[in-house]
């Protein structure tokens, strides 16, 4: 039986029974942890009062070889984003990172990139930042390190619009073929400043929320399906 201590991001939690939880958790170093934390409701517990969906905190667990869920015994609390809680656009784009991540990553799979995109994402909304910055960022750093980062090609570069498939895993010829859908090159060329780590910040908003648009429709054909966090994010 292993014990480790991590830093964490709560992502969800359900209640177990009266005074115990079940818990979803990103961890810095240890990736998707899911556990119980019995007694984490009673006040005087080791569990700062209980656990609460995006928040942060300090967490030590056992994890079990024979057991799906690991064994949550301290939980010390750091940070709670209230923008989360009273901002809708706000809230919107966390359930929707939060989804991502439990759809796209695996359980004790460590991805600190992910971790450290998201807890920035979560920063710079908590700031004040436009939503689609930050969520841009995330999203493609989610892509990255799951091994689905789209190539960016383009098979002919005086051309003002290009297609994109999932199917392929990126910029295609526009041949108007049914899996292939036609964004605009400065999407293309958003996307490019991500690969290349130059800053994205001076880009107009709209370019932003295509680009967004884009990896969301990829990563929506990459889980399979349309889950009700994208239905939630992308109403139009």
């Amino acid at each position: 039986m292993a014990i480790l201590s991590d830093t964490a991001i709560c992502l969800r939690c359900w209640d177990y029974s009266e005074t115990s939880q079940t818990v979803s958790l990103l961890t810095k170093e240890h990736g998707m942890i899911r556990g119980i934390a019995k007694g984490s409701k009673r006040d005087n517990g080791a569990f700062s009062g209980g656990f609460d969906p995006l928040t942060r905190g300090s967490i030590v667990l056992r994890i079990k070889t024979n057991s799906d869920l690991a064994t949550l015994t301290e939980w010390q609390l750091e940070h709670v984003w209230w923008t989360t809680r009273n901002n809708l656009a706000v809230n919107r784009g966390a359930i929707y990172m939060v989804d991502l991540v439990g759809r796209m990553l695996t359980d004790q799979d460590p991805h600190t990139n992910v971790y450290d995109s998201l807890l920035e994402a979560l920063n710079r909304m908590e700031d004040g930042h436009e939503i689609d910055w930050p969520l841009l960022r995330f999203q493609w750093a989610l892509l990255v390190e799951t091994g689905y980062q789209p190539t960016l090609e383009t098979v002919c570069e005086n051309e003002t619009v290009v297609a994109f498939s999932s199917q392929t895993g990126g910029v295609v010829e526009d041949t108007g073929e049914i899996d292939r859908v036609r964004v605009r090159k400065e999407t293309v060329n958003v996307l490019r400043m991500l690969e290349e780590g130059s800053s994205i910040q001076a880009t107009e908003p709209e370019a932003l929320h295509r680009a967004n648009r884009l990896l969301a429709h990829y990563l929506r054909d990459i889980i399979g399906i349309e889950s009700s966090a994208m239905r939630w994010m992308w109403q139009n």
